[in-house]
């Protein structure tokens, strides 16, 4: 089995990683001198969730696919608002919020 996590660091930011381990992992990055640079610094982190996969490519894989995901499409996942992924997409998500300002400005410059 391997697992893929998201941690809640003591500034507030959320560490993906992937492990096969998942509480031994949890222990490092919580350890001295083990665990990864990023949570070193950030100290302690709490196990927010995590999700089992067959192997741990697939869970490497999906690891790297949630690293590039927003904040807000993190938060959705660790919800459970699975519903939600899709329009949280980071180019979709933003692009709206880019649409909705073109939307409201007026383009007819006050004439």
């Amino acid at each position: 089995m391997a697992y893929v996590y998201i941690l809640r660091c003591a500034d507030g930011t959320y560490y993906v990683g992937s492990t096969t381990n998942l509480e031994l992992r949890v222990w490092q990055h919580n350890s001295d001198d083990q665990g990864a640079v990023y949570t070193r610094k950030r100290r302690p982190v709490v196990l927010m969730w995590a999700a089992e996969f067959d192997s741990i490519v697939e869970a490497f894989a999906f690891e790297k696919r949630v690293q590039g995901w927003s904040r807000v499409k993190r938060e959705a996942l660790m919800r459970d608002d699975y519903e939600l992924l899709p329009g949280l997409a980071s180019r979709s998500y933003a692009g709206e919020k880019l649409r909705q300002r073109f939307r409201d400005v007026d383009w007819r410059g006050g004439t």
